[in-house]
């Protein structure tokens, strides 16, 4: 692969040419794909804006101000739900907390049933940047009736590390559905409590296989 190769890709009328450049920026020297996948991030096909946006978790590093704008456009604007939980996964990815209120602006405006997929990745976007003032947002996802966002808010909490959310993590450890008791495993580890302590020794018994070997695993 060569720049020029790629670009021939990524001006092509054809959207397939142009996700397939957009793949084989990977090969190429960041900074240089960092310029040439820029007008990617706008682009018509919806396919090719999510690969480019997705991209951006690593390349993004080239221009943090830029990369901010960019990113921030794609989170606000974009018709396509998946594109714009790309976007939210880029920015958590690279620590760009000025972004908060936009982040949790964007979660109380998108509805559980249509939007939960940028939700659900908004709240995990709140775990990994460790921002202390995801608490209330992340207490707030735990209600939801979709299970996805109540399951990234239970792994989000274990990342913030905030012992404000011991009492509400350890309400699910009898919970119905294994693969929340599985993500609460992985969200109790984060605290050092005799409290936490005693629910994984409980979750180290669980009837499901994997949550039991997950616990064993961590302790």
């Amino acid at each position: 692969m060569t720049p020029d190769s790629v670009k021939e890709l990524l001006d092509s009328d054809d959207y397939g040419d142009r996700l397939s450049g957009v793949n084989k920026l990977r090969d190429l020297d960041p900074a240089v794909a960092y310029e040439m996948i820029q007008p990617l991030i706008v682009d018509s096909n919806a396919r090719v804006r999510y690969s480019a946006v997705s991209q951006m978790d690593t390349l993004g590093q080239c221009d943090l101000q830029r990369t901010r704008e960019l990113l921030r456009d794609r989170l606000l604007t974009d018709k396509e739900l998946d594109v714009r939980a790309a976007a939210a996964d880029a920015i958590s990815a690279l620590k760009l907390t000025d972004l908060f209120d936009d982040l949790v602006a964007l979660y109380r405006e998108m509805d559980d049933s249509t939007g939960w997929l940028v939700k659900m990745s908004i709240v995990a976007a709140l775990g990994e940047m460790g921002d202390a003032r995801a608490f209330d947002l992340l207490q707030e996802a735990l209600q939801s009736d979709i299970d996805a966002i109540k399951t990234a808010a239970i792994g989000s909490l274990g990342e913030l590390k905030d012992e404000r959310a011991i009492p509400l993590l350890l309400a699910y450890t009898q919970d119905e559905d294994w693969q929340i008791r599985y993500r609460l495993a992985q969200a109790l580890i984060h605290f050092d409590r005799p409290e936490t302590r005693s629910a994984l020794e409980e979750l180290q018994k669980d009837p499901e296989p994997a949550v039991a070997q997950l616990v064993q695993a961590l302790l």
